[in-house]
């Protein structure tokens, strides 16, 4: 969800795990990759911060979400690569399905 703030989007709590989800559905990325894939994906709307990210992604690897391997990226340097994992994929779904009702029923409401 998001909410004005001094000219920035905000993410509502709960929708970095679904946007993070969304990009590694593809494939692997590392962190940085992972932001600017949510960035790109949204037409520089949505920029997530290193401090909301790199927590967010060690918990959903923590829950089982996710599963990481350290390697080099393209330009050389060693990264943590995050991976989605068959619950990270089921979550997906879930949190898609979720977001998709809530969403239809906001556009009720404000329509």
């Amino acid at each position: 969800m998001l909410g004005r703030r001094s000219e920035e989007m905000v993410l509502l709590q709960g929708t970095l795990d679904l946007l993070v989800l969304r990009a590694l559905e593809p494939a692997p990325l590392h962190g940085y990759a992972v932001a600017r894939w949510i960035a790109a994906a949204s037409g520089g709307v949505l920029r997530i911060e290193e401090g909301s990210l790199y927590p967010a992604l060690h918990r959903m690897e923590s829950s089982g979400w996710l599963s990481s391997e350290w390697k080099q990226t393209e330009t050389g340097r060693r990264a943590k690569f995050y991976r989605l994992t068959r619950a990270g994929r089921k979550a997906l779904g879930e949190e898609s399905s979720i977001w998709h009702a809530f969403v239809a029923a906001v556009g009720k409401v404000i329509s």
